[in-house]
């Protein structure tokens, strides 16, 4: 905001979740910083406040709330678990900040549906986390594999189980985690690390994250 500006270096990026670390030097200079909060926290319904660049107007700050989370199959990002706001989010605000009410970013927005109005997407701040960690760490992200093929549940598959939720794997690659922890086709899903697992989406997030 003082007018400083910055040369930047690509510390690493991660297409798949569309986000990139990039390191400044600042040298003996005070820069203010933002917290970075708890996405998994977050509500629907809670205030949010956007911040960005939004067709070259500096500074722009516009508020709304969480209209939703866990938004996929938007064929934006190969990974997508968006955070959804009614924030005014427009084409250059790509890459600012979602905060929540004490200033914590909880998202970093980046897509929009065009032509509609209250529609904004943001990466959640915690999936960020992992990929700037592993970043600095290894240089590059690393994500778990589990080998399988699989589906949503159908509800007749659901009720003839007597299950609520689940994934249905429907092949096994050889030699795989999958093949080796004793996971054949036709087998249901249903938790995985203590955790329920409700569709392909929330499985593909899970593992991904282990």
């Amino acid at each position: 905001s003082d007018g400083t500006v910055y040369r930047a270096k690509v510390v690493g990026r991660d297409p798949k979740t569309d986000v990139a670390l990039i390191k400044i030097h600042v040298g003996n200079k005070k820069v203010p910083v933002l917290q970075l909060g708890d996405s998994d926290k977050i509500k629907v319904g809670e205030f949010v406040i956007a911040v960005g660049n939004p067709y070259g107007l500096n500074w722009t700050v516009t508020h709304g709330i969480v209209s939703a989370k866990g938004r996929h199959g938007l064929g934006l990002n190969p990974i997508e678990d968006f955070i959804q706001t009614d924030a005014a989010i427009n084409p250059g605000n790509s890459g600012g900040p979602l905060c929540d009410i004490t200033g914590k970013v909880i998202g970093i927005n980046t897509a929009i549906v065009r032509n509609a109005q209250g529609l904004g997407f943001a990466v959640p701040i915690n999936i960020a986390k992992q990929v700037m960690e592993d970043l600095l760490k290894y240089g590059k992200v690393i994500r778990g594999w589990l080998g399988v093929y699989i589906e949503d549940l159908s509800g007749e598959l659901a009720q003839k189980f007597g299950i609520k939720e689940g994934v249905l794997v429907t092949k096994v690659m050889p030699n795989s985690p999958a093949a080796k922890g004793g996971l054949k086709s036709g087998d249901i899903i249903v938790e995985i690390n203590g955790e329920p697992v409700k569709n392909v989406a929330d499985l593909q997030l899970k593992v991904i994250g282990t």
